[in-house]
């Protein structure tokens, strides 16, 4: 067979496509594998990462579809967000034109590469339906109090009129206009994630099979359990004088209560109220006021990176224990969003801090004495004995920490307290191209949800997106509406939901029949039945964000009775990066590769092959153009070759002992291929070495002629083959064998008993011969043999020890 991909390929596309060969059985009855790849922005063309990350979810899809199972295998779009608006900022478009063009594009793209995606049950994330459904879901978590709205502070761009995120947030300045970004008092939607905190934790314990041990150590550290004391610092009596009055102390949270008589300042947030106290009322020195506004415009992402930088506040607090004063900072390395902005600083046994001391030459006071020695030069951060401690001198660290915390406790100056690094989600987006949050302020009733019979409260389209302030707030008529109450003249919730919103619980939607997405975000039986997901696929810096998010949305929906299971995921694969050159392929650096471009000229099932056969999918695969032209050459050979095959509508019956030895070769060769292909697929998905044992087999079969072994090699190879390169496969397979292969092939054992064995021959370990014996052969003969094999290096030499390995090796020592 001449093998024509372009033509191949349209023809099998179009069966699928005309024959819905992908589509999800509504029989609950049957066993089921739920497949999943990450659902991708409709950016505008597929990239080689959404190659391979779709070409490994469809190989695994394909695997399990012929093996009997009930597969389900969607795809979908992730489609609001910023890069919509950015594009009607700069071409004129609008973002809903400009998004659903992309699709429309995207889809025939992923078409091309003959992926078994669902047809009926795609969507898109921005598809009013989907809207709809999510406003409802959001309204159910604001009644349950899931969802509150307060005051944060975000970063302003005054010049744009919009908040950024801190990844716009460019040495201080907008990323759009290269203006100063000012820090600015907001009030937000935020999600109660951290309700759920602890069971997010817990439950990483039962991913550790199926996840990479990497991704739940992020969340675990995301998450951030830590236990410690919480206590207060008082103000000195003058330094609530200079606040006139308004603040008594402040709390911090401490994990190194051993630590405690070490602290010789503290420090706080350059958003801490009373900091802004103190700038409101110029209680600070004008230089002092505009170096803390500089401090504030700059984000925390930037801010975790920069240099320590830190002002006197000119406040004192009176350490608890010691009754002594202890200064007051402000210090760009304190967050606001954590510990409630405010920190203990021990230099001595603590390396931020005591870079910190050491700049602006803060005493340094050693607490704990460990293994190793305090010399003043750096911190000692290990546990160890107190020192210098009062009462609590002499005891280790543990010990201290119990009896410093009881010791709070007992004068109730402090309690014992279990904090978390994970803040509470917020949601709220100053943007147009958006889920909009369904909420009404009315003056008589306040904030109020919409009600759900007049969902979805859809986007206007008749918008002017100029990237100057909020389109929805300026829209004329939009955000005027009645509230749901009383009726009265209310205002809608202009801020839109963040997209990480739809991509929390958009896994479940794909579970329903279409039919019933009108009706419901989606149907119980029908999760319950397909959910957790088997399978789920993409990147690494995924890890947190997304992930996390929607383990966290699972739980909601399934305490709002939505769903029964604790997990969207059961097991999860994050693709490695696709490179060229050495790094990431990207426009900017010129190192792209063209997706549309290598199937046109080589077909989808090279590009599938080389993708799959390049590197494990875990691991980063750098581009290489030799490496697709041999993937194609291999194709062609598998067509070519197909030639010394016969038609048949079963696997041929062979009598193995009547075989010549290539021909029992290459039957064991093949089957090492389909006993690979059971391997990869219960986890760790090495196809690479799937492939490579394809192209032994395929090798061996051309080194003999029986033609039965050739259609029993092409029955079972283009069955192992199918998932990863299924144009080709299902094209021979009609030709030959009508497509009756396409089902669960049993190994025979039979091929895998070897009649002889090869063995070394090595003289004090170096190898000089190699003997092929029968694998009945005695010790005492294979010996035999193998001296007769290296007669001329034992002569003149005296034979010391005689070693024999079975099915490996003949070792002789001589002198």
């Amino acid at each position: 067979m001449l093998y024509s991909p372009v033509d191949v390929e349209k023809k099998w596309q179009a069966y699928w496509d005309q024959t819905n060969a992908f589509e999800p059985s509504l029989d609950f009855s049957q066993k089921k594998k739920y497949i999943l790849s990450m659902f991708p922005y409709p950016s505008g063309r597929i990239h080689m990462g959404h190659v391979r990350n779709y070409t490994i979810g469809d190989a695994i899809a394909r695997h399990h579809r012929k093996h009997g199972f009930n597969v389900l295998h969607p795809i979908g779009w992730d489609s609001f967000g910023m890069p919509a608006e950015n594009a009607a900022i700069k071409h004129g478009i609008h973002p809903k034109k400009w998004t659903y063009e992309n699709i429309d594009y995207m889809r025939k793209e992923l078409a091309s590469l003959g992926l078994s995606f669902s047809k009926t049950r795609e969507f898109a994330a921005s598809d009013v339906l989907y809207t709809k459904h999510e406003q409802r879901i959001f309204i159910e978590m604001f009644e349950k109090g899931l969802v509150y709205q307060k005051n944060a502070t975000l970063n302003w761009c005054n010049t744009c009129q919009t908040v950024l995120a801190n990844e716009q947030v460019e040495e201080g300045c907008c990323w759009r206009c290269d203006n100063p970004v000012e820090q600015r008092l907001m009030p937000g939607y935020y999600l109660k994630i951290t309700q759920y905190a602890q069971e997010l934790l817990d439950d990483c314990a039962t991913l550790k099979e199926g996840w990479p041990n990497q991704v739940l150590t992020m969340q675990e550290n995301w998450i951030g359990r830590s236990e410690g004391l919480e206590f207060s610092f008082s103000l000195s009596e003058t330094s609530k004088a200079k606040l006139n009055h308004q603040f008594d102390g402040y709390k911090v949270f401490t994990t190194r209560p051993d630590t405690i008589f070490g602290v010789t300042y503290t420090a706080l947030a350059p958003e801490h109220a009373i900091v802004k106290y103190l700038i409101e009322h110029k209680l600070l020195s004008d230089e002092k006021i505009a170096s803390i506004k500089k401090m504030q415009s700059v984000g925390s992402r930037e801010r975790a990176q920069a240099d320590k930088e830190g002002l006197a506040l000119e406040l004192d607090v009176i350490h608890p224990l010691t009754g002594k004063s202890v200064p007051v900072w402000v210090a760009n390395f304190v967050l606001v969003e954590y510990g409630g902005g405010a920190v203990m600083a021990v230099p001595a046994h603590d390396e931020r801090d005591f870079e910190f001391a050491k700049k602006y030459d803060l005493s340094i006071v050693q607490s704990i004495e460990s293994s190793t020695l305090f010399d003043g030069s750096c911190a000692t951060t290990e546990y160890g004995t107190l020192v210098n401690s009062g009462e609590f001198s002499g005891l280790d660290s543990k010990s201290a920490q119990k009896a410093i915390i009881a010791h709070f406790e007992v004068n109730q100056i402090g309690t014992k307290v279990v904090n978390y690094k994970l803040r509470d989600w917020g949601i709220s987006r100053q943007r147009y191209w958006g889920a909009p949050i369904p909420m009404v302020h009315c003056p008589k009733c306040g904030l109020v949800p919409e009600k759900i019979e007049n969902l979805p409260v859809a986007l206007p389209e008749d918008v002017e997106i100029k990237g100057e302030g909020n389109p929805l707030d300026k829209h004329p008529t939009w955000k005027y509406t009645t509230c749901p109450t009383c009726n009265a003249d209310a205002i809608r919730e202009t801020d839109t939901m963040d997209t990480f919103f739809q991509s929390s619980w958009y896994f479940l939607r794909y579970t329903t029949d279409p039919s019933l997405w009108d009706a419901v975000p989606f149907d119980k039986e029908s999760a319950n039945y397909w959910m957790s997901v088997d399978q789920y696929v993409g990147g690494i810096e995924h890890a947190i964000l997304h992930l996390l998010y929607s383990r966290f949305f699972t739980k909601v929906l399934r305490d709002l009775g939505y769903v029964n299971c604790d997990e969207p995921f059961t097991n999860l694969l994050t693709q490695g990066m696709v490179l060229k050159d050495g790094s990431k392929m990207s426009k900017s650096k010129g190192n792209t590769v063209d997706p549309d471009a290598i199937i046109k000229e080589y077909g989808a099932d090279t590009a599938r092959l080389f993708i799959l056969f390049a590197a494990p999918p875990q691991k980063e695969l750098e581009w290489n153009d030799s490496a697709v032209e041999g993937a194609f050459r291999f194709l062609k050979k598998l067509a070519f070759k197909s030639e010394n095959a016969f038609a048949c509508k079963q696997i041929p019956q062979i009598n193995h002992d009547s075989l010549t030895k290539e021909s029992r070769y290459a039957r064991k060769k093949v089957y090492e291929a389909l006993k690979k292909s059971h391997e990869i697929y219960e986890g760790n998905y090495t196809f690479n070495t799937l492939i490579a044992a394809c192209m032994e087999a395929l090798n061996a079969l051309s080194d003999q002629d029986d033609k039965s072994v050739w259609s029993e090699g092409y029955f079972i190879l283009l069955n192992v083959l199918e998932p990863i390169v299924p144009h080709i496969c299902w094209e021979m397979s009609e030709s030959l064998f009508g497509l009756s292969n396409f089902v669960p092939i049993v190994l025979k054992a039979e091929v895998f008993v070897e009649d002889t064995m090869v063995l070394a021959v090595t003289i004090n370990g170096k190898k000089r011969s190699e003997v092929e014996v029968s694998a009945s052969i005695s010790k005492e003969e294979a010996l035999c043999i193998g001296k007769e094999s290296v007669a001329k290096w034992l002569e003149n030499a005296t034979l010391i020890k005689e070693i024999y390995v079975p099915n490996k090796l003949i070792n002789l020592v001589v002198k």
